[in-house]
């Protein structure tokens, strides 16, 4: 198979190890920086030139866009499907799990496990907000924040109105979250591929930090889970139209809680963690479902 990965850092563990699956798998897999394809709209062909010359056809396309460029990174991946290319996540997907709000809103309907959250536009609604959310310590996160970046833990209800206001007073969207205590600054990451969960790992966060994102210096074990949160982390990813990513959920007092379902999960911390060839498991699932033009939305949407 020919099979391309869009990413900006071709370097990275995650993307030298899928290729490194690909090719002990005999595909040839070839990283296209998102940033430089530029794609002929109009043509009755959809077409995608990379550095100016023309992208040759691919069996699939393994989608590793970064947060900051979700925008023109989903237009190149409409792009590839409407060629009929094999998608690992599809656009229409990753654009539902990349925005917070409407994921939550979707995990919700499909009666997955939630912390208390709410979102209101008006500032003047903080106070509201706070005692929806079950009343101080809350977690308030921007809608646009990845890798625990734009995520703040107030711990009395002085402080959190001050954030939102001033959050809000910058023209920012924000959730606001019950604080999971009994988590004990520590998370379930489970990652799934094609309806199943292949790995789960615990994070810890480091000592006096909130977060467990192995990004800000948390640690990783691998972790037996529940059948219950087997069931959650596979609803989750069916609520997104995911078919491979990294459910993260917090153990509480009325059971597990999606916190986040993430599309482009890191390979490194779980396959240190848990000694799974993660990788290899993704290459053997594109060989499995790839088909021209199987992509569900085919670029709609």
């Amino acid at each position: 198979m020919k099979i391309a990965m869009l990413t900006r850092n071709p370097k990275l563990y995650s993307h030298q190890r899928l290729k490194q699956a690909a090719e002990a798998r005999g595909h040839e897999l070839d990283m296209i920086n998102t940033l430089r394809c530029s794609m002929n709209i109009a043509s009755r062909r959809p077409e995608i030139y990379y550095e100016g010359a023309k992208l040759p056809r691919y069996d699939a396309v393994i989608p590793r866009i970064g947060a900051s460029v979700t925008f023109y990174g989903l237009a190149v991946l409409r792009q590839f499907e409407m060629q009929g290319v094999y998608p690992l996540n599809e656009s229409v997907a990753i654009g539902r799990s990349r925005d917070k709000l409407r994921s939550m809103q979707l995990l919700a309907r499909d009666g997955i496990g939630l912390p208390v959250t709410t979102f209101a536009h008006d500032p003047k609604k903080a106070e509201e907000v706070i005692k929806l959310s079950g009343g101080a310590p809350v977690v308030i996160k921007l809608l646009e924040g990845t890798q625990g970046i734009g995520v703040v833990l107030a711990d009395t209800e002085r402080s959190a109105k001050s954030v939102i206001e001033a959050f809000r007073g910058a023209d920012v969207n924000i959730l606001v979250q019950e604080f999971i205590k009994e988590a004990g600054s520590t998370d379930i990451r489970a990652f799934v591929i094609g309806g199943k969960v292949v790995a789960a790992m615990q994070r810890t966060g480091a000592e006096g930090e909130f977060r467990s994102n192995l990004h800000r210096g948390g640690t990783a074990k691998a972790v037996k889970i529940t059948p219950e949160e087997r069931s959650t982390a596979l609803r989750a990813a069916r609520a997104m139209g995911l078919n491979v990513c990294g459910v993260d959920m917090l153990r509480s007092n009325h059971g597990p809680v999606v916190m986040e379902v993430n599309s482009s999960p890191g390979l490194e911390g779980v396959e240190e963690a848990t000694g799974k060839d993660i990788a290899d498991m993704i290459i053997a699932f594109i060989e499995r479902t790839a088909r021209d033009g199987a992509t569900r939305t085919k670029g709609k949407g």
